[in-house]
């Protein structure tokens, strides 16, 4: 079976974090965010590596996924080298508020405090939320308010686990962890159940079917869309990357790279109709 290290754990964090300078020119006052990346010739990229299908290493130990390969076609398009920077949840937000990143891409979406310091570019995934439970018994859970008392996975302080914790679940907590580690101990009942993104969810389960594992079907909530994480105020750079979004949107590249990694379009809005939303703000 093909060996896969991918982590549940990085969408959606919640935390504050410190203040720090940012993206405009001290001496005029100016946004140069764009000039600094031009004139590097680079953009810098905070990522993962663990996130299947998002960010994660092949069987080849290269660097692939779907937010992997947007930012490398954005690049391109830009005439721009990219470097990548590997870090957990904590460590890609940190990076890009301290300036040693230009963006983070690892699934992103923008909620609670991240939006008093963060913008995020236009959307290049949409999705929505659901829970993986044992196939046995689906964890006792039938509704998010089984939750409570349930053990939820996670790493700390995300919006999922915050999520469950509102419903009343025992938190387990993980750093930056694989997928077999997470899967398995829902199905030997270490923990009970995993919140996080649907599509991510389904791949994972798929990529390591002899785990007995499940989404838990119809318990769907929270629509969202993901993209680039940038400082508030990298407003050129942010113009830069949404303009070569829609160049790729248009012509058709982000369906041809989601349909790769996800065997389905997630550049557009599902056809599901998520009417359930769970707010912990």
């Amino acid at each position: 079976m093909k060996k896969i290290f991918v982590s549940f754990s990085i969408v959606v964090l919640m935390l504050v974090l410190a203040a720090c300078g940012g993206t405009k020119d001290k001496a005029t006052g100016k946004d140069d965010s764009w000039k600094k990346v031009e004139e590097a010739k680079q953009l810098t990229v905070a990522t993962s590596g663990t996130l299947f299908p998002s960010s994660y290493y092949n069987d080849k130990n290269e660097l692939t996924g779907y937010d992997v390969d947007v930012i490398k076609e954005v690049a391109k398009r830009l005439d721009l080298k990219v470097a990548f920077k590997e870090y957990n949840v904590d460590g890609q937000i940190t990076s890009v508020d301290k300036g040693e990143a230009d963006l983070a891409a690892n699934d992103f979406n923008l909620t609670g405090e991240r939006k008093k310091k963060f913008i995020l570019s236009s959307p290049i995934k949409y999705s929505f939320d659901s829970m993986i439970v044992r196939k046995s018994d689906d964890s006792g859970i039938a509704s998010l308010k089984d939750l409570k008392g349930k053990k939820a996975a996670g790493e700390p302080n995300t919006n999922y686990m915050k999520i469950a914790e509102k419903y009343g679940a025992k938190l387990v907590t993980y750093d930056n962890a694989t997928n077999d580690q997470y899967l398995t101990d829902v199905a030997n009942g270490r923990t009970d159940v995993i919140l996080n993104d649907y599509y991510l969810q389904k791949m994972s389960v798929g990529a390591l079917p002899d785990i007995p594992v499940k989404i838990l079907e119809g318990v769907y909530f929270n629509a969202n869309f993901t993209g680039f994480l940038m400082k508030k105020n990298s407003v050129a750079l942010s113009k830069k990357i949404d303009e070569t979004l829609k160049e790729m949107q248009t012509d058709g590249t982000l369906k041809k790279i989601s349909e790769k990694y996800f065997n389905t379009d997630v550049s557009v809005e599902p056809k599901e109709k998520i009417e359930e939303s769970v707010s912990v703000e």
